[in-house]
């Protein structure tokens, strides 16, 4: 995507989707490398529609997940019929513990901020899977769902984040990578984890603001809550 990087140049952003169900429908009938996909610290959500890697096992063909987490065990964890989850370097993918590398969409939710060198793993995304998809999801650095608590003295930051993105540092990672081709897409504002441990008035208070930033977001979609890169490696 062509940027000047001007302060006021106009950013072709489209209104936000759902993260889930946009990458969700993107894998339907196809053979899904997951990566980063265990999710532990929202464990909360694995048991209900909005855990990506059980959406993804409900729509694609096959779905190989590959994260670090020490509470996989080491021969694996089989989480559908067609689904399984493997304990490895999501950076580095090591082709022996998958078995296969016949992939048709490399997704990465929510994990490039995790990790220590973004761009590094840009290039091997590159290097390893020409000729595929990839889909990668990350938090919005400056949106205004962190706007908001930042009135109030509060930020939301997993305890081993280590990066923030905006649109046109996404952009310029593309770039450096060497991608040609490449959508950012907005994604909306979700309060999952807070609704399912609330109850009572609180969910409902927490649900009643969910749908107002969501209002916000449409209107003003450099403020949405992440963004997805869809590359075509």
């Amino acid at each position: 995507m062509y940027l000047k990087y001007e302060t006021l140049e106009k950013l072709p952003v489209q209104r936000p989707v759902d993260r889930l169900d946009f990458i969700a429908d993107y894998c339907v009938g196809k053979v899904v490398l997951d990566i980063g996909c265990f999710d532990e610290t929202a464990l909360v959500k694995r048991e209900t529609c909005h855990w990506l890697h059980g959406r993804l096992a409900a729509k694609a063909k096959l779905v190989v997940g590959v994260d670090n987490s020490i509470k996989i065990p080491p021969d694996g964890l089989r989480t559908a019929a067609n689904a399984a989850i493997y304990r490895g370097d999501g950076v580095h993918v090591d082709e022996s513990l998958t078995g296969r590398n016949d992939y048709d969409v490399i997704v990465a939710g929510e994990f490039i901020e995790h990790i220590e060198n973004p761009l590094e793993f840009f290039r091997e995304m590159k290097t390893r899977f020409t000729g595929r998809e990839l889909l990668i999801s990350t938090p919005n650095g400056v949106s205004f769902a962190n706007t908001l608590l930042g009135l109030i003295g509060r930020e939301v930051q997993h305890h081993d984040h280590l990066h923030n993105f905006t649109f046109k540092i996404l952009n310029t990672l593309c770039l450096r990578a060497g991608f040609t081709r490449w959508e950012i897409i907005p994604y909306r504002f979700y309060a999952t984890e807070m609704i399912l441990n609330s109850t009572g008035a609180k969910r409902a208070f927490v649900s009643l603001v969910e749908s107002s930033i969501k209002l916000v977001e449409r209107m003003f979609p450099l403020l949405s809550f992440g963004y997805i890169l869809r590359v075509s490696i």
